[in-house]
């Protein structure tokens, strides 16, 4: 079976035409005023049959008595469950609802939208297959052990919004645990756009990411990740602030997360304000949701790139950073240069799921990058550093790329 890409409009059977009991306005005049509620209504996803079932012949091929003898032939080689189930097709998205969007701990029942709206990018950009899964659990052993009994029934572990530090255990043990890819996107999937976008910014401007130094505003999933994967790659040097400034190794007040963030990163031992720190910065990039004053983005080297990531309202507004800076970027979709993990997601998994990887490696990431920015290609400019989710050539490079390496690391097994 697999996830449609269809908006299964509900009808008045559904009893999802009024509100719940305890009040509060009608469902049906939501839809009255904001297209968003009308799109939404009954969901966005469905579950379709892949094979017919029209006759008695179909239905004993499809259930018994012939499913007996795949499920048999299963049990004696269990491997073959790649073979004979969607099981090598489709990935878990899971959250547990702590770290939605911008909306912060909302729970699960809230979080479907956004776990649905992820398995529909799933199909969408990268044909592969995806089930949104909100868990009524936050603590690390109960996900942990919950996504573990889960896993039989799929090829792959998308986490979703799950707030930090304990996104950065939960992948790791699960990771350990499990031989299928486990991926935090928040944390990986922005990681590798922010450096197939900085690769092609550096190339646009004759510089190498070896001579750029870099500070990220927000030492949540996703700046320690960018922080760790763009020194993989051969960033020059980057520092890391969070509300009470810079990480560095002279802070009494570190997280666990952030103690070892401060060993690997801030080679100049700056100190102090996240303004301080970008004082002859090449680049910025903000995955917090505060305000750079324009005072601090004008401190930046010449030719910095300002790459202003939080949703909806970014750290630097693009009029003020282009003031200043060589190449801008936001995550927004109504700016040029958008910084979106589904450029890298789709792709992603659909390359692993492709040669059954049995994780997702450092190598393939950088090489999910690297394709990425080699689809823009000669038509590098200020404005299109990183090609457009709509793009056709994305996902195919990706995945291609990304098959490519499991197979060069040894981690795919077909």
């Amino acid at each position: 079976m697999a996830a449609e890409i269809v908006n299964p409009r509900s009808d008045s059977s559904t009893g999802r035409g009024t509100d719940q009991e305890g009040g509060g306005a009608p469902l049906d005049s939501f839809d009255s005023f904001d297209p968003a509620f009308a799109l939404h209504r009954g969901g966005k996803m469905a579950v379709q049959a892949t094979v017919p079932v029209r006759d008695k012949d179909d239905l004993s091929l499809a259930y018994t008595p012939g499913v007996a003898k795949v499920c048999s032939a299963i049990a004696e080689r269990p491997e073959l469950v790649h073979d004979y189930t969607w099981k090598s097709s489709v990935v878990a998205v899971v959250t547990d609802g702590t770290a939605v969007l911008g909306l912060g701990d909302i729970g699960p029942e809230a979080s479907l939208p956004v776990m649905e709206g992820k398995a529909i990018l799933f199909k969408q950009f990268g044909g592969v297959d995806a089930v949104p899964i909100a868990l009524d659990c936050t603590g690390v052993d109960e996900i942990i052990e919950t996504v573990v009994r889960l896993a039989p029934s799929f090829g792959g572990v998308n986490l979703e919004d799950i707030s930090a530090p304990r996104c950065f255990e939960i992948e790791r043990r699960l990771q350990e645990r499990l031989d299928i890819p486990v991926f935090h996107d928040d944390q990986h999937g922005t990681a590798v756009v922010t450096l197939a976008a900085l690769r092609n910014a550096a190339r646009l401007t004759g510089r190498t990411l070896g001579e750029l130094r870099a500070v990220i505003s927000g030492a949540g999933a996703a700046g320690v990740a960018i922080a760790k994967f763009l020194l993989e790659a051969g960033l020059g040097d980057v520092a890391v602030a969070d509300r009470k400034g810079i990480v560095s190794a002279d802070r009494d007040d570190l997280t666990p997360v952030k103690r070892e963030l401060a060993t690997l990163t801030n080679k100049a031992g700056l100190s102090g304000s996240l303004e301080s720190a970008l004082a002859g910065a090449d680049v910025f990039i903000g995955v917090s949701g505060g305000t750079v004053p324009e005072p601090a983005v004008a401190s930046m080297a010449e030719g910095a790139f300002v790459f202003a990531m939080a949703n909806p309202n970014p750290e630097v507004h693009p009029d003020v950073a282009h003031k200043y800076a060589a190449v801008v970027a936001t995550g927004r979709s109504d700016y040029p240069n958008q910084i979106n993990n589904v450029l890298a997601f789709p792709g992603i998994f659909a390359g692993a799921l492709q040669v059954r990887a049995s994780r997702i490696t450092e190598g393939m990431k950088i090489a999910a990058a690297e394709a990425l920015a080699a689809v823009v290609g000669d038509d590098l400019a200020a404005d299109y550093v990183i090609p457009s989710p709509f793009d056709e050539r994305v996902a195919p490079a990706v995945t291609a790329a990304v098959a490519a390496a499991a197979r060069a690391e040894g981690v795919a097994r077909r």
